[in-house]
């Protein structure tokens, strides 16, 4: 039966500020506990995104300026129509002047069509630069930094932030600049013609001024707070699609569509408070402009009356108290803009800012060959500060043998292994490949040189043979071909439609989870690797394929060092010799007969079924 939720109209109170987000990695506490940047230095360093784009900058600010000039000479020849042509009845100097406002029109149009594409061009530049640079360094972070923000959160920034920043630096700017020339050039104009009647107009610009203040220090927080919102929004919906087996596999549609729900509704509760800010702000901001406009007819009007003004320079006067209207109300818009586009930045620059973690020393060199020794020497490591997850680790395996690192869930397995590729920096010791501290070479040569294959592999939205060849992308068709058969992959592959040809679906999901694994077995066989790392890599297959699997890999590991995380004593047989870690120490090695007797942790896990079978049974044979 499908649960529908019930739907509940959302609460239109504006929230308590210090909101967090319950359950999301990284945002558990509110985004405004922490100390809040400068807006202005967050707004300097969006600007300097426009650097490299200085020419179109300048150019559509003179093609603005000129388009202004070109508008604030229409006025001056409306007022010449009203006091020099229509009183004397002179047809031509009516043609003629009535001509120049169609020229001052067009050309104010052309100008603006110039501006709008330049604009238009380098909003798209600046958005391309800025993803590409935001996609460059979330690709460089280490894996403390991915296992702290949700992909959604990540998603959010990359897409909706940057749309609010595209926006702001590629129109928003130039309008606000455009904006800006024109009540400077109006108010120069103002004076010239009547400084009394100007300074009338101008009554209210501190009154704006002050509004407008009041509006960018209000609408700033909130915005904000609407973004990481949004954020959290796009998290739970991208948990929930990617996890939906596990929704439907446990009836829990109504709860997590319930959860998003919450979600939603705090984003409403908060849009509604940006709504309310600028329903407030806004109307004032248009409202003051006005009150000018009267009292410029009010006191202009009794000028004429008296004389002392005439009616085409009354005209003309009104005519630029009306484009002095227009930047004045929208300075309100422009201000949100502004602190939307501030608000996302400072979201943006979170990304940008943070530590690669993880980063090549200045004096870094290429990893040399070498027969694949490795060695961990007082290794200790922890995620968080209060627990280690390892402690003290010494470890040394010989070029050309293979290991098995056997331990109860949370010993540290997958930690140890993820060391030595330096997906994670030891907090105390140090790991070496070949005599070598892995911290001393580049982390692409050091990389090159191990292949893992974890327990849930990831395989991309590609072929088959693209799939394969992910760590070598100029491998040849024969090449390919030899990893997956030596993975026990090319049967199944030969059978699909296109062979390699063949499209996987987004992270594999048209294939099984043995297949996976095979495939993601043979992506770490191609790059020939000095050190290969099987995170319990056949636990999706069943007893007969790894034991094919197995045959294939006895040969492939012979000389070849391989540390592999077992849960079953069959692949526990491909080792030449087992380490056992329990709470993060290593309490006994040696080979099956050795650790079982001389540990008692090794023997509780045999005991229990942990590991099923016995290695002396599992063998070739069992491809029979």
């Amino acid at each position: 039966m499908q649960v529908v939720p019930s739907y509940r109209k959302p609460r239109d109170r504006c929230p308590d500020l210090a909101i967090g987000y319950p359950g999301a990695r990284g945002y558990t506490r509110s985004v405004r506990a922490v100390s809040e940047p400068s807006k202005g230095r967050i707004f300097v360093r969006l600007i300097g995104f426009l650097k490299p784009y200085r020419r179109s900058l300048f150019l559509s600010t003179l093609l603005a300026v000129a388009a202004q000039f070109a508008g604030l000479t229409i006025p001056w020849l409306t007022g010449k129509v009203i006091d020099d042509a229509l009183p004397n009845s002179d047809g031509q100097l009516l043609a003629q002047l009535v001509g120049l406002v169609v020229v001052f029109g067009v050309l104010k149009a052309l100008l603006m069509l110039g501006r709008r594409l330049i604009a238009g061009r380098q909003a798209l530049a600046v958005e391309f630069d800025i993803r590409n640079r935001l996609y460059g360094h979330l690709l460089r972070l280490s894996f403390r930094f991915f296992d702290r923000f949700q992909t959604g959160q990540l998603m959010s920034r990359a897409t909706a932030d940057l749309q609010h920043v595209r926006f702001f630096l590629g129109y928003g700017l130039i309008f606000l600049t455009q904006h800006v020339l024109t009540v400077v050039g109006v108010t120069v104009i103002l004076l010239v013609l009547d400084w009394q009647l100007a300074l009338v107009a101008l009554a209210i610009t501190p009154a704006v001024l002050a509004v407008a203040f009041l509006f960018s220090r209000t609408s700033h927080p909130i915005l904000r707070e609407v973004q990481q919102r949004l954020g959290a929004v796009t998290a739970t919906a991208e948990e929930g699609i990617v996890g939906v087996n596990v929704v439907k596999s446990f009836a829990q549609e109504s709860r997590v569509a319930s959860e998003f729900d919450g979600r939603v509704e705090s984003l409403f509760a908060e849009s509604v408070c940006a709504t309310r800010n600028r329903s407030i702000y806004n109307p004032v901001l248009g409202f003051l402009p006005l009150v000018a406009q009267a009292a410029v007819l009010l006191v202009g009007g009794q000028r004429v009356i008296n004389g002392e003004l005439t009616l085409g320079e009354f005209v003309a006067f009104n005519v630029y108290v009306l484009m002095l209207v227009l930047p004045l109300r929208m300075l309100g818009m422009w201000v949100a803009q502004a602190q939307r586009a501030t608000a996302s930045g400072e979201r943006v620059f979170e990304i940008l800012d943070e530590p690669e973690g993880v980063v090549d020393r200045p004096d870094a060199a290429e990893l040399p060959p070498g027969p694949g020794d490795v060695r961990l020497e007082d290794v200790t490591f922890s995620y968080t500060d209060d627990r280690p997850v390892l402690r003290g680790v010494d470890l040394t395996i010989a070029a050309g043998t293979t290991v098995a690192l056997v331990g109860a869930t949370g010993s540290g397995k997958t930690t140890l292994t993820a060391l030595i590729p330096r997906f994670y920096e030891p907090d105390q010791g140090r790991v070496l490949l070949d005599g070598i501290d892995t911290r001393d070479v580049t982390r692409q040569s050091l990389r090159s040189a191990i292949g893992v294959v974890s327990q849930d592999p990831f395989l991309f939205s590609a072929t088959v043979r693209e799939n394969i060849a992910f760590g070598m992308a100029g491998a040849s068709e024969t090449d390919v071909e030899a990893a997956a058969r030596a993975a026990q992959a090319h049967g199944f592959i030969s059978d699909m439609p296109e062979g390699y040809d063949s499209l996987i679906g987004e992270r594999g999901i048209t294939l099984s989870g043995g297949q996976r694994q095979r495939i993601a077995i043979a992506r770490a066989l191609l790059v020939d690797p000095r050190v290969l790392i099987l995170d319990d890599a056949t636990s999706s297959v069943d007893a007969r394929t790894e034991a094919e699997i197995r045959a294939g890999l006895r040969a492939l590991l012979q000389g070849r060092t391989t540390l592999i995380i077992a849960h079953r004593l069959s692949t526990v047989a491909l080792a030449d010799q087992i380490v056992v870690l329990d709470d993060g120490e290593i309490v006994a090695r040696g080979t099956h007969d050795a650790v079982l007797e001389q540990s008692a942790t090794y023997r509780q896990i045999v005991e229990h079924g942990e590991l099923a079978g016995n290695p002396h049974d599992a063998s070739d044979a069992d491809v029979a």
